[in-house]
């Protein structure tokens, strides 16, 4: 690989760039997402999800935690109280029995509710950034600092 730039390619999307070294070794690698996308209608929600396996593949943890936890996050967003969903229908009669009969449908986000939850998982870590700092752990908060910005890049683009 020569010497310059090279991007990180997904599915048709650039999710990052690569700076190669002298005899093609990586110096430096990026994942955040490139804000001149040729599919600007795509939502945050698959923004994060493309990224994942991007920064799985650079081998980059802090990317891979921050996105993980954030999409789990919005996941447990879409959940639906159970307990809530069966107690409206008390009646015998009207109980289903068998496979899937506990089954409820998950809420639908939109795309303003996920952009909240991602806003706040980034003050969630910057705050924990600040009290790791102010316990004199600097390499972590360091560490949470990163997956600001990794949240913050992808946040960034939807605006």
């Amino acid at each position: 690989m020569p010497n310059g730039i090279r991007r990180l390619r997904l599915n048709d999307e650039e999710v990052g760039r690569l700076e190669c070294g002298a005899g093609g070794s990586v110096a430096a690698m990026s994942i955040e997402p490139i804000t001149s996308r040729p599919y600007p209608e795509v939502s945050l929600r698959e923004r994060l999800r493309h990224a994942l396996p991007a920064a799985m593949k650079a081998r980059d943890p802090v990317a891979v935690a921050a996105l993980r936890t954030t999409l789990a996050a919005i996941d447990n967003a879409e959940a639906v109280d159970g307990v809530a969903a069966i107690h409206e229908r008390l009646a015998i009669e009207q109980a289903r029995v068998g496979v899937g009969a506990a089954e409820v449908d998950r809420r639908s986000l939109s795309e303003a509710q996920v952009e909240d939850i991602v806003r706040a998982e980034i003050a969630e870590r910057e705050a924990a950034a600040r009290d790791y700092e102010r316990a004199g752990q600097p390499q972590r908060a360091e560490m949470l600092q990163d997956a600001v910005s990794v949240l913050s890049a992808h946040l960034a683009a939807t605006t």
